[in-house]
């Protein structure tokens, strides 16, 4: 039975709503900055604060604060502060990717790059209002992840707490950024293979969304070896397993579910480990159809359904549930002998559940 959202993990300890506060707080003093050095950066802020503070599951902040949780660590508004950051490096790995995939929509509103372009038109500016847009969201990006380090380091959580965890996010905002080129890498060079695509998801996702968020709360809890050990087999796991759970709805998801038009993935032509298990499988016909209707922006309804009938019929939708379910079932026994916390280990158990059947 899927959790309902009075139920869901990521509301435990009153997280999404403090968590919320926090980047509220923290992004209401981020106008008064702005605007003290221009009014014109109202729309900057805005933006931001939408973007924000206008959706998303938290579930970043989640892994990392029940990781600290597990390790012993003590409840507090400033570890919850610190753990926010980790939304404002989502915001900026989401609007640099929704221009990148030159998505139109987000959640259901315009991508930051087509809300900036909208703005040059409705104003009359001179110049090429896409370039505007793009240059924009550039930019946008780029200071939301200037502020989640801001963010971390004002929290108020204690020095040797953060100088403690220093190196577990620096390392997750490489690891996206390298594992965001290597997934741009795959459909240049044709490379449809089931390593890199595994690769492409431990490093654009997996270590992004679980296991770096849960060192960082271990770290600031001061977690010894064996915890950090058993959040790593239990994060990477689980990570993979949300990444594959995220590309089976980037084929066949609801939009009302995914904020994103049916089949945006495909005509993405990203090359995921679903893609790729089908090219393994497929006959030369198939593999042909694969490679005419991946990145296909002009693909109809009628081009989706048939790349998802390929995709079914190779047996690539079954392999990946089952992958799915391994993976869930290996992240799971790496919390069996971890020493925690025993709430922090069943909200652990909670969400390694919801977030591989997407009930956060």
């Amino acid at each position: 039975m899927i959790p309902s959202a009075a139920t869901s993990p990521l509301d435990r300890a009153g997280l999404r709503p403090r968590v919320d506060k926090a980047l509220g707080a923290f992004l209401a003093a981020q106008r008064t900055r702005l605007l003290t050095i221009d009014d014109a950066l109202g729309d900057v802020a805005d933006t931001l604060e939408d973007f924000v503070l206008g959706g998303g599951k938290r579930l970043r902040p989640a892994f990392a604060y029940w990781g600290y949780r597990g390790a012993g660590g003590i409840d507090s508004d400033q570890v919850v502060a610190a753990v926010s950051a980790l939304e404002l490096v989502q915001a900026a790995a989401l609007i640099h990717d929704d221009l990148i995939d030159r998505s139109d929509t987000r959640r259901g509103e315009p991508s930051v790059h087509r809300r900036f372009a909208a703005r040059h038109a409705a104003a009359g500016w001179r110049g090429d209002g896409g370039d505007f847009g793009d240059n924009t969201a550039v930019l946008l990006g780029d200071l939301a992840m200037v502020w989640s380090d801001e963010l971390l380091h004002t929290s108020g959580v204690a020095l040797e707490a953060l100088a403690r965890a220093r190196g577990d996010f620096d390392e997750m905002r490489t690891e996206v950024t390298v594992g965001q080129y290597l997934d741009l890498l795959s459909p240049v060079t044709g490379d449809t293979s089931l390593e890199r695509a595994d690769k492409v998801a431990h490093y654009k996702s997996a270590k992004y969304t679980v296991e770096r968020p849960l060192l960082i709360g271990a770290a600031l809890a001061g977690a010894p070896d064996g915890v950090r050990a058993a959040y790593s087999a239990y994060g990477l796991a689980l990570g993979v397993a949300f990444q594959f759970r995220d590309d089976v709805l980037g084929v066949f998801g609801d939009p009302g579910q995914t904020g994103k038009p049916a089949g945006d993935d495909l005509r993405e032509g990203k090359r995921t480990y679903l893609i790729a298990t089908a090219f393994e499988a497929a006959g030369p016909a198939e593999r042909a159809e694969l490679e005419r209707g991946l990145g296909d922006q002009a693909l109809d309804a009628a081009g989706i359904t048939r790349l998802r009938s390929i995709i079914t019929g190779t047996g690539a939708l079954a392999r990946t549930e089952e992958r799915i379910t391994t993976l869930t079932g290996t992240a799971l026994a790496a919390l069996e002998n971890a020493e925690l916390d025993p709430e922090g280990r069943e909200v652990l158990l909670e969400l390694a559940d919801a977030a591989t059947r997407r009930a956060v």
